[in-house]
């Protein structure tokens, strides 16, 4: 079986020379797209084969196409490798294995990498845990959306409570790092029970958590059921009601917030995603994945075909499944980074900003939102406050209006 037990493993690419854009470092994500049910709430690039899926097929098309950016973008150091879904945990050991020395023989694997695999907490899955740590995966990230049976039901979750339990444990005693994710804010459900149910995950996490305000998404069948009037979830002051009370219990706990939905004790915050939020470059591998890299010193948005079947096809034909390849203005990466890197509570380096987009928020958008408490600046770094990141959309289109060259005021 192909492994990757030491991230050592090198290519021979010389090493780019730092540039503003990578700052943040260099990841890849590998989205597997298929999974056992569809649940009512997700918006994912996720597709249920009941007649089978050719693994073999797939991962020769996932080698295939990490082959061609590999090629296409020289030199980087993985600081990060992300297998995410549809449910990877649907994928053996062998393929996982396969996939990571694909990305082993493309770039150089830094030390230390962090390699995280989404899964579902049911017990088949649970038992492939010590496959994917011999095959290099050294973190796991569990799906299970709620702590209580009758909510799993609701959710379309295949799992019970009992399940995901026996399968946090499975993973504290595989992994040196693992997390998990929940749902809060359902259709019913009051602040009280939330605060319970959450009381028992910060008994058994460990030192991540990822705790999801329920979200209606269009296209799903929460949201013809929402339309409809047949599904309710809390709005407006109750909505704040479970957003603060999640932020003080995890706080508490030594889990404070480090991202609107993400906790952690510090040092243990998910590298990938911060990768994402800081805007680093990252190459998306599988159907519908999305990539950022600098080509021929432009940085690309790119975007993959959805569809599994077309996306293998295209792979075949072509090397890779890119759609989309789209160079990015600098108003749209100031854009983009501005919206990612106030996700977080470190915030966003304006300098950096500046650096690479050339543009920053105007001084005058900065001092109304600080004004009413939602950003505040401390040297160059601008951060959302507590206020702040519960009306996030408005606070990064306030600041985006307002964007001037960098020029006009001190970086």
């Amino acid at each position: 079986m192909p492994s990757l037990t030491a991230p050592a493993r090198s290519s021979s690419s010389p090493t780019l020379a730092l540039d503003p854009n990578a700052e943040a470092g260099f990841g890849v994500y590998v989205h597997w797209p298929f999974c056992a049910s569809k649940c009512p709430y997700c918006d994912f690039n996720s597709h249920v084969r009941g007649a089978g899926i050719d693994e073999a097929r797939f991962v020769r098309g996932f080698v295939r196409e990490i082959g061609h950016w590999a090629e296409a973008v020289r030199g980087r150091a993985v600081g990060s490798i992300f297998f995410g879904g549809g449910t990877p945990s649907l994928m053996s050991a062998e393929a996982v294995g396969a996939i990571l020395d694909a990305i082993a023989r493309g770039w150089t694997i830094a030390p230390g990498a962090e390699i995280t695999l989404e899964a579902n907490p049911s017990s088949v899955e649970a038992g492939r845990f010590r496959g994917y740590r011999a095959a290099g995966v050294n973190r796991v990230s569990l799906g299970v959306q709620a702590l209580d049976d009758a909510a799993l039901r609701t959710l379309g979750r295949l799992h019970t409570v009992a399940e995901a339990r026996a399968a946090i444990e499975v993973a504290r005693s595989t992994f040196d790092r693992f997390s998990f994710d929940l749902i809060y804010a359902r259709a019913g459900q009051t602040v009280e029970a939330w605060q319970s149910e959450l009381a028992q995950a910060l008994d058994i996490a460990g030192r991540h958590l990822s705790l999801y305000q329920l979200t209606i998404e269009q296209g799903t069948p929460f949201a013809e059921l929402f339309a409809r009037g047949k599904l309710r979830v809390p709005e407006g002051d109750l909505a704040r009601a479970f957003y603060d009370v999640t932020q003080e219990l995890t706080a508490r706990a030594g889990l404070p917030a480090y991202e609107i939905s993400n906790h952690a004790t510090p040092g243990e915050e998910s590298r990938h995603n911060l990768l994402y939020w800081r805007y680093g470059e990252y190459a998306g591998v599988g159907p519908g994945a999305h990539g950022r890299l600098l080509i021929d010193g432009a940085r690309c948005a790119l975007v993959s075909e959805r569809n599994p079947e077309r996306w293998i096809a295209r792979v075949e034909a072509e090397g890779r499944g890119t759609v989309e390849e789209t160079p990015l203005a600098r108003g749209e990466q100031a854009d983009e980074a501005l919206l990612m890197g106030l996700r977080i509570t470190e915030g966003v380096d304006l300098r950096r900003l500046a650096r690479m987009t050339g543009l920053a928020p105007g001084a005058p958008a900065i001092e109304e939102l600080a004004r009413l408490g939602f950003v505040a600046q401390e040297g160059p770094r601008l951060r959302a406050t507590p206020a702040g990141m519960f009306v996030l959309n408005e606070v990064v289109r306030q600041l985006a209006l307002s964007f001037e060259p960098a020029g006009a005021q001190p970086t």
